[in-house]
């Protein structure tokens, strides 16, 4: 699959957890750094994520905030 988004972060998945809609997928990407994505049950069922899977967190967003 060809994406056009350049902000790809390969990883592990280290945490599944589902809740009423929308669940939350943890994606450990090296160095201690956790990703947590916020995605629809149907779609964690649909991609069959468990935890020691290899996953890869794609981001597209338009805005990128930074605080200091």
């Amino acid at each position: 699959m060809k994406l056009s988004a350049r902000n790809q972060l390969q990883g592990t998945i280290v945490g599944v957890q589902k809740g009423q809609t929308t669940g939350h997928v943890r994606i450990d990407i090296g160095g201690g750094v956790i990703v947590t994505a916020s995605i629809t049950n149907e779609a964690i069922d649909e991609l069959a994520l468990q935890v020691g899977d290899a996953a890869v967190a794609i981001i597209k967003a338009s805005d990128v905030m930074v605080a200091r």
